[in-house]
């Protein structure tokens, strides 16, 4: 069982060991990886330092997601119009 209290999407990119994922339940919450794996463990220790930041910084804290997923796609790309 993966252990996150916020849901999860991890983008591939173009790159074959780049990856990137950030939090559609916790603003501002982003990083990198070199491999999904790598996105899961960075993003778990990542959510809980982000948490403790907004709490030191007296920010509103999202409640916990009671049903967090772990969204795992290709890169979203915008084409200009």
């Amino acid at each position: 069982m993966i252990d996150l209290e916020y849901s999860l999407i991890i983008e591939a990119t173009g790159e074959p060991d780049f990856f990137g994922f950030y939090s559609p339940d916790l603003l501002g919450f982003s990083g990198v990886g070199h491999s999904i794996e790598d996105c899961v463990y960075k993003a778990k220790w990542g959510m809980i330092e982000h948490v403790s930041l907004l709490k030191e910084q007296g920010l509103p804290v999202p409640s916990k997601n009671q049903n967090p997923n772990i969204t795992i796609r290709n890169e979203v790309t915008s084409i200009a119009a």
